[in-house]
């Protein structure tokens, strides 16, 4: 079987799943890209991208290791889910986009 129906889950600040979202389709290819404000709403997306026939779901880097782990638990394992890493190269980086909350 081929991959032909992938999904992307991202976080950002005012995201709605119900109306950010995307469909990329090119010929048997399909791609939906839906955005979250918080990692929790990742879960609810997930499921239903399950039940729409996503076969792999890719994680933005927003939602770690914790919430990752919760997404596939939450789907029971039903297709393979990744997500982003970013490595040591890009901390500095990353501090600058996500400074630590006061």
């Amino acid at each position: 079987m081929a991959l032909d129906h992938f999904g992307f889950i991202f976080t950002g600040r005012g995201m709605d799943p119900a109306t950010h979202r995307s469909v990329i389709e090119e010929g048997d290819f399909r791609t939906v890209v839906v955005g979250c404000s918080s990692a929790d709403q990742g879960v609810d997306v997930a499921r239903a991208m399950v039940a729409d026939g996503v076969q792999l779901i890719e994680l933005c880097g927003g939602f770690g290791p914790v919430w990752t782990g919760r997404i596939i638990e939450a789907i029971d394992g039903a297709v393979p889910v990744g997500s982003v890493g970013y490595g040591p190269e890009s901390i500095d980086g990353m501090a600058r986009l996500f400074p630590p909350s006061d």
